[in-house]
Formats: structure tokens, C-alpha cells, sequence
């Protein structure tokens, strides 16, 4: 098998496992007293944060047999310095954020839709629809991250390949087959569905995505959904896919798994509303995207921070506070281009083995 049938496989494990869990939560979801939005569904959190973080888990415990297979296919060595820590991407919202936080906002979506005039059913649809993207996205996000860091503990992967998971918004489709350092996070949006294909350097015909060959794989109906009418029309008349899409949205709305919410999951979690944005939080010096997660004493990633990272001469011990703990993308901010750095990093934050 090749390796991007591999990915290809593993993507379609991650989805099912994806498609699973939020049939699971909008059972839940299905129990919510309409006389009692918040009440109710903050009864069913504990319950939620149970099979959301499973399924974290699980995607996440994949990656490193992932990693393995698609490498040995292209005939590169897959010995990593560590072994991806499956609890560490698990419990935890991508952007850093409390999960159990996160899973409330469909009943915030619901209590303001109510607010604002809605039906109570409509209300509750509406959150439904928020806690389906929720679930998807978290579940995409924990795999998609333990790829990443997986490919960092690999010296001898120079990054990776983006690859299409069909259908495809225009987006995605001008990002196919590019290749991107180790030490790039992975754009995303909002139930996106692209993975990574690991690759030793930017040389693997195999491994590219031609956006044109996508475009034309379409049905006239299907390009002009994706592409807008009369960008797909500019497409077809020969203008080059990439200027078009970059002329009318680009990157807009694509983050890195394990960085912010975008503006899409913003709004569709606030009723439409653009306020109460998340922000960095300044740590040693740089903005970075942390979590509390893991970070108490008996915790994978609470024990100590070393003099480099406090800025003190002894370094500093935590017990019953919780220091931050950096996410998977700071991390590689923080060490730059030093992939040393950002496996030490890894390994310190309980990442990786």
C-alpha cells in the first residue's frame, strides 16, 4: 500500500471515530430539558467530557503507528526520539481551553438564540449543530496534533504533505500538495478533514495533490459551490486556481490545530456574535497558546520548570498551583528552527515519552 493510501486509511478511521462521538454527544444533547437549558446540560457535562476525551484519546493513539507505516512505504527509517503520550491530547481543547468549557457553549448558543426571540426548538438546534462542529473539529484536532508532534520526534522527516480528504473547500484545495516544515502548524477550519502525509523533503511526486486536477475532477454544479460561480467560471476559462481563491477569501478562516478558534468557530459558539475572542497569554516572554490541562502535581506536565524556561537562576517548583502548559504549536514557536529544542520541549511538556 502506498503511502497515500495509508493516509488516506487513517483518515477514514479518524472520521468514523469522529462521526461516533458526536452521534454519541447529540444523544446527550437529545436529553436537555427545554424548561432548563444550562442546568440540564451542565448535569450531562461529566458525561460528555468522558466520551469526547476518548475519542481524543483514541485518535490520538493512532499516530504513532501512523507515522511508522506511512514512512516505512516511502522507505524512510521511522525511528522517533519518543513515543507520542496518548493522555496529553486528550481531556483538553485544542486551543488550551478547559473541555468541559468548550461543551457548555452549545448551551449558551441555545439560551441566546432563545433570548433573541428563537423557538426554544430552533434554539436547541442550532446548539445541536454547534456541539456536532465541537466534537468534530476536537476530535480532528487532537489527531491532526499528535501527527504533528509525531513528525517532530522523526529528525529524519523534513515535514509533511497536505492531503485532500474529498469533498474539499477551495481553500484546502490551493493548500494540496505543498509541503511545509516540521515545525509548521497545520491549517484548519472548522471540520476540516486534511491530513498530514509525512515526507523527508519537498521531492515526492507521489505524494502531491494538483488543485487544477482536483477542479477538474468536479461536476460543473460541484465547482461553482466550492469555488463560488464566478471564480469556478475564471478557473475554467484558464485563470489559475490559486490567484483566484487568494484574490477572493485565501487562508482566511484556516488556523493551526492547537492554536485559536478561528472566527467561523467564534461566531457559530457566540449566536453570531464576534466578542469574547480568546487571546495569547504572554509565558516567558512570548505570546503562546497554553493550557492548565495536566499541570497540577500529579499531573504528566506539573513537576518543574527548569532556569531557561523560568528566566531564574534555580528554576522554579510547583505543587499545588498550576503553571501553564505550552501547547503543541508554541512549542515550535518557542524553539524556532531548533528541532532539538522543540523534542526536549515535547518531552518536558509530557507530549511525548
Amino acid at each position: 500500500m502506498g503511502a497515500a493510501q495509508i493516509a488516506l486509511a487513517h483518515y477514514r478511521r479518524q472520521v468514523a471515530l469522529a462521526r461516533r462521538a458526536a452521534t454519541e454527544l447529540g444523544r446527550l444533547w437529545s436529553r436537555v430539558d427545554r424548561q432548563a437549558i444550562g442546568p440540564s446540560w451542565a448535569a450531562s457535562l461529566p458525561a460528555a467530557v468522558q466520551v469526547l476525551s476518548t475519542a481524543q484519546a483514541l485518535a490520538a493513539a493512532s499516530s504513532s503507528a501512523y507515522l511508522d507505516d506511512v514512512l516505512e512505504a516511502q522507505g524512510i527509517d521511522p525511528e522517533a526520539e519518543g513515543r507520542i503520550r496518548v493522555d496529553a491530547f486528550a481531556g483538553v481543547a485544542s486551543d488550551g481551553r478547559d473541555l468541559a468549557a468548550l461543551l457548555y457553549q452549545p448551551a449558551i448558543t441555545a439560551l441566546t438564540g432563545v433570548k433573541q426571540g428563537e423557538t426554544v426548538p430552533r434554539s436547541l438546534a442550532v446548539g445541536r449543530l454547534a456541539l456536532d462542529m465541537i466534537v468534530r473539529t476536537q476530535v480532528a484536532d487532537a489527531g491532526r496534533t499528535a501527527d504533528g508532534v509525531a513528525v517532530v520526534a522523526r529528525k529524519n522527516v523534513g515535514g509533511y504533505v497536505r492531503l485532500l480528504s474529498p469533498p474539499s473547500c477551495s481553500r484546502c484545495v490551493v493548500l494540496a500538495g505543498k509541503w511545509y516544515r516540521w515545525n509548521a502548524g497545520f491549517l484548519r477550519h472548522p471540520r476540516c478533514d486534511c491530513r498530514h502525509i509525512p515526507a523527508a523533503e519537498d521531492n515526492s511526486e507521489e505524494l502531491a495533490t494538483d488543485p487544477r486536477k482536483y477542479f477538474d475532477s468536479l461536476t460543473p454544479e460541484e465547482q461553482d459551490a466550492a469555488f463560488t460561480q464566478t471564480g469556478a467560471e475564471a478557473i475554467r476559462d484558464g485563470a489559475d486556481i490559486s490567484q483566484v481563491v487568494n484574490a477572493r477569501r485565501g487562508a482566511r478562516g484556516l488556523t493551526p490545530a492547537g492554536a485559536r478558534i478561528t472566527a467561523a468557530e467564534a461566531k457559530a459558539l457566540r449566536a453570531g456574535r464576534d466578542r469574547g475572542r480568546l487571546e495569547a497569554t504572554e509565558v516567558f516572554g512570548h505570546d503562546l497558546f497554553v493550557t492548565t490541562e495536566g499541570t497540577t502535581t500529579r499531573g504528566v506536565a506539573g513537576v518543574r520548570l527548569g532556569a531557561k524556561e523560568t528566566g531564574t537562576k534555580q528554576g522554579r517548583r510547583y505543587r499545588s498551583a498550576k503553571p501553564p502548559r505550552l501547547m503543541p504549536e508554541s512549542i515550535y514557536q518557542i524553539a524556532g528552527g531548533d528541532r532539538d529544542e522543540a523534542i526536549r520541549l515535547l518531552r518536558r511538556y509530557g507530549y511525548i515519552t
